[in-house]
């Protein structure tokens, strides 16, 4: 606790009045401390609230013990649930301390994890400008940039073609007749100031998000327009006519859009938007001005599709292996990736991921042909109405080329009018990514030229859905087909559709349903692909257990570590166990791989039902006697206190940490966990890994630059976003992989620091690293990875082939000119996951 105790001072008053004030100052301060004395941290609190509002001249004096008072109450108040005065007690510190960066750090910090994103960002942004070297507050608002102005907003306003394609569009539309428009989603505004620009008389514009909508109004402003474009913070589904908007508008502006060209909800705001918002469409044979009728630019959509062979989506999306280090992986354990899951009707998630296909690591294959699944016209009311009631239509494709199904990958063509388009494919230069649709759960995944792939499509709680995705091999096929027509004319079947389902519905090699299923995120199953990192765990554990088990004069070591893996039901059973704790974030086999081991009581931390129920038949099928892996979180009452005894007289021999998120970022306050561990360790016991090494190199990449700032005004035609967007940017851009990065290195990879769990002294968590150039260029991004040292001979590299990591880049503010054969200084930090890198000439 910090010191509370002021120092006295003589008030400059006088009078009975001044000293029945200072009497009282100096006994609720006695109070406040004896009451912090016994942690009763709510009466200290409002017995210091007392005295600043009568001496408000001692506010320096106790500010650091008001603090500490301030965040121990709110912690308490935040465990009863207790939110309104949580917020109370934290604004009446604000009007006492306006200007302090600890107090609205902390503030955010309590709103962030109470899902207030938008309102935490405001107050982590005013710590970093009050302070700008406060590391806390720097990295909070980072994090929580990343999802207020996701980075597709900087990829998308430094893409020239589409703004200058959808300002075509938009000129057209409004010289046409369309002078009153609406921009439904308006981000920062651009579309917008495209039609005020074009001459529209009527500008109005709505979005949800309350960050970006600040950020529309101050771009509005700073280019002038405020006067003919109104803003308004809502969803385009609340509008109302005149409350909102006085009248119906000619012109709807929209880019709502996603990868899978419904998942930001187009067809349900425009749905409402021609019902309340705009002028009825013209109908055939209709003549006059355009401004008499209503428009949607976009006009319509057309969705294409294609099956590929990618080795990288499948190693994230299918466990491939039989097994892994050892254990058996046994038939009745279905893993399945949450975008194969969610056809679950009820679901809501995505039911695909998206990848930018023209640079995915290790590239893709076409096994089809392109093929169109659907076609949309946004003009066309009736027809986005039916798009959620119609029916699943079935599609089938004949392949091309042999290989293996791992995707049907999906793009479109926005046509903005009948003379401007745009398309997402991946052989276009564009900022769009491809939505991708794993395929998963097929006895066989091969196919070659005759087979065909069948799925059906259909647009659902507003996503495009393909799902029931199958191979009909060609001989299957005849098969089926000459035993249909003993019982029924193929004739009577109304089209190709029809006899695409018949087959699809006769194919008999189905598999049997599974006992469990198992839904992990994509980065799990890319974990469960790599094998390295299991061999390597089951080495580095090998040998410590092997180290702490005692030995016998006749026994030699190498008989005594195959000795150390007998199966657990020979061991003797009066013997202590070792006892392995792994705290993995996720699903994790590291349990199950000690336990086979030895004489070894493992302990996993995983928390979902699934998961437990999985990590049972897999312990089971690998021949584990009943309980010997145990569940962590039933053991303890405080999940938040993860890092204790086994037992009260016992300690762990192994315990694995969690170091590196598969962003590519350093897990928050692992250090810190480290410490803990440490002490909870037996005589001999290790941390794994034991110690982390991070490498970098110099690179030139435009690539990152444009992902990670708004580059002038040239991209977005003149108007002025940048310097407000970019307020919003990071210096550290993550989930890259540097084995299909855009870049040029301008350097060999160097150490850039040392991060120690098990020997503190050696870390390096701030240093200074010479790099020579070996390549002139332009330098702007350090990109980093890891090594994971299990001990000295054991590494896991986060950059390597198989690795579930991706990894993460410092990028420049300013790039830097360089020469071969220059050297450079390096300033490397790191503070809890942040990392920073400053570069000196």
């Amino acid at each position: 606790m910090p010191n509370s105790r002021p120092r006295s001072r003589r008030s400059a008053g006088g009078g009975a009045g001044t000293a029945g004030r200072d009497r009282l100052v100096a006994q609720s301060l006695q109070s406040a401390e004896h009451c912090l004395g016994d942690q009763d941290f709510g009466t200290a609190y409002a017995h210091y609230l007392l005295v600043l509002s009568l001496a408000p001249e001692l506010k320096e004096d106790v500010k650091e013990t008001f603090q500490y008072t301030l965040f121990k109450w709110a912690e308490e108040l935040h465990a009863l649930n207790r939110i309104q005065d949580l917020l109370g007690c934290y604004e009446q510190a604000l009007e006492l301390f306006p200007d302090d960066e600890v107090i609205c750090n902390s503030m955010g910090e309590h709103l962030f994890r109470m899902g207030f994103r938008d309102e935490a960002a405001g107050y982590f942004h005013k710590a970093v400008k009050l302070n700008p070297d406060f590391n806390d507050a720097k990295e909070n608002f980072y994090r929580v940039a990343n999802w207020l102005v996701e980075r597709w907003h900087f990829i998308m306003l430094n893409d020239t073609k589409r703004n200058e394609i959808y300002n075509a569009a938009i000129q057209k539309a409004v010289r046409l007749g369309s002078k009153t428009v609406l921009d439904i989603g308006a981000g920062t505004g651009i579309l917008s100031m495209f039609a005020k620009k074009a001459g529209a008389h009527s500008v109005y514009a709505c979005e949800l998000s309350k960050t970006m909508y600040e950020l529309a109004c101050d771009v509005v402003a700073a280019n002038k327009m405020e006067d003919g474009i109104r803003l308004l913070h809502m969803k385009s589904l609340d509008l109302e006519i005149p409350k909102h908007i006085p009248e119906r508008v000619s012109l709807v502006v929209t880019e709502t859009v996603d990868a899978g060209v419904f998942g930001e909800g187009i067809v349900e705001s425009l749905i409402h938007a021609w019902e309340h918002l705009l002028l009825q469409p013209q109908t055939k044979g209709e003549s006059g001005s355009w401004g008499k009728y209503g428009k949607v630019i976009p006009a319509s959509a057309v969705i294409s599709g294609m099956a590929v062979e990618c080795a990288e989506i499948r190693r994230h999306h299918r466990v491939s292996a039989k097994d892994i280090a050892g254990i058996h992986l046994p038939t009745n354990v279905r893993f399945q990736s949450p975008a194969y899951a969610s056809v679950d009707p009820e679901e809501t998630v995505e039911p695909y991921t998206t990848e930018k296909m023209s640079g995915i690591p290790g590239g893709y294959r076409p096994l089809t042909e392109c093929f169109q699944i659907m076609k949309v016209d946004f003009n066309n009311l009736q027809e986005l109405k039916s798009l959620a009631t119609r029916k699943p239509h079935s599609l089938s494709v004949p392949a091309v080329k042999e290989g293996t199904l791992d995707a049907i990958m999906v793009w479109f063509v926005l046509q903005l009018d009948d003379e401007h388009s745009l398309s997402t494919s991946p052989s276009e230069e564009t900022c769009w990514e491809q939505a991708v649709y794993p395929v998963q759960a097929l006895e066989d995944y091969w196919i070659q030229p005759g087979d065909q792939v069948t799925m059906e499509a259909s647009c659902h709680d507003c996503y495009l859905r393909i799902q029931g995705i199958s191979i009909l091999h060609l001989e299957h096929e005849m098969e089926v087909i000459k035993s249909f027509t003993k019982s029924k004319d193929l004739l009577s079947l109304g089209n190709e559709a029809e006899l695409c389902s018949a087959l699809a519905n006769l194919q008999t090699s189905r598999p049997e349903a599974l006992e469990q299923t198992c839904v992990l995120e994509p980065t799990e199953i890319a974990l469960l692909n790599n094998i390295p990192y299991h061999e390597g765990f089951r080495t580095a554990m090998r040998k410590v257990l092997s180290s702490l088990a005692p030995e016998t004069p006749s026994q030699p070591m190498e008989a005594h570590c195959q000795d150390m893996e007998t199966n657990l039901e020979s061991a003797p059973s009066t013997s202590d166990p070792f006892y392995v704790l792994d705290v993995s974030e996720g699903f994790s086999l590291l349990p199950i791989l000690a336990g086979t081991l030895g004489q070894v009581q493992p302990y996993s931390s995983v928390e979902k039902d699934q998961h437990c129920i999985a990590l049972d038949l897999i312990s089971e099928a690998n021949h584990f006697p009943k309980e010997t892996l145990e569940f962590w979180l039933r053991h303890i009452e405080d999940e938040a206190a993860v890092l204790q005894r086994p037992k009260s007289d016992k300690l762990w021999s192994i315990i694995i940490l969690d170091v590196i998120e598969p962003s590519g970022l350093i897990q928050q306050e692992i250090m810190e966990k480290a410490a803990i561990s440490r002490c909870l360790l037996q005589s001999g016991g290790k941390i794994f890994p034991q110690y982390v090494l991070m490498f970098g190199m110099l690179v030139e990449s435009q690539t990152l630059v444009e992902e990670s700032a708004v580059q002038g005004t040239e991209h977005t035609l003149g108007l002025n976003i940048a310097p407000f967007i970019n307020q919003f940017q990071v210096p550290i851009r993550v989930c890259l992989d540097l084995s299909s990065l855009p870049c040029i290195p301008l350097s060999q990879p160097v150490e850039l620091l040392r991060l120690d769990l098990m020997t503190p002294y050696l870390n390096t968590s701030n240093r200074e690293v010479k790099v020579r150039v070996c390549r002139s260029g332009r330098l702007t991004a350090v990109p980093f990875w890891f090594h994971l040292c299990l001990d000295d001979e054991v590494r896991l590299d986060t950059s390597g082939e198989a690795s579930h990591w991706k990894q993460a880049a410092v990028v420049l503010d300013n790039p830097i000119q360089v020469q071969a054969g220059e050297e450079l200084v390096l300033s490397v930090e790191h503070h809890k996951s942040n990392i920073s890198i400053t570069v000196k000439q």
